[in-house]
């Protein structure tokens, strides 16, 4: 019996640890566990005349980061409504780096005009994620609704 009380201790460290081994091979396993992409913040309503502004961020989880070295890319199309730009880079991004961070979480900002009484504002997203060992390749599509107020 008190042989038990002392390999209890290291019994329970080792569950510990092969969940711990085992939880982090399920986000190398699956990327997309890793970020979160939102679009927060986006004009879905839109005055007459007036231009509407599409926002797109990755937000990386605590151990990742979207490579500034990989390429990025990110185009946006339209359906009754014209972006201001199509076609953007890692470096478009208006967010930047920290003091003391390594990497900056991107954030797009892109105007656009609608031209009707309701678009659609598609996106496709290309980016890399990575960890320390671990760098995958992430592709998004997504399509938002503009109507006219």
């Amino acid at each position: 019996m008190q042989r038990l009380r002392r390999l209890a201790p290291i019994a329970a460290l080792w569950v510990a640890a092969l969940a711990s081994l085992r939880a982090h091979a399920q986000d190398e396993a699956n990327p997309s566990s890793l970020y979160e992409v939102s679009t927060e913040g986006t004009s879905t309503k839109v005055k007459s005349g007036e231009k509407g502004l599409f926002v797109l961020s990755i937000k990386s989880k605590p151990g990742a980061h979207v490579s500034d070295e990989a390429p990025l890319k990110l185009q946006v199309k339209g359906t009754q409504l014209v972006p201001a730009k199509e076609q953007l880079a890692y470096s478009d991004s208006v967010a930047k780096k920290k003091e003391g961070d390594a990497y900056a979480d991107p954030r797009f900002e892109v105007p656009f005009t609608l031209e009707g009484g309701k678009g659609t504002l598609d996106a496709k997203l290309t980016f890399f994620i990575c960890t320390e060992k671990i760098c995958a390749r992430q592709q998004k599509t997504l399509s938002i609704p503009v109507e006219a107020q």
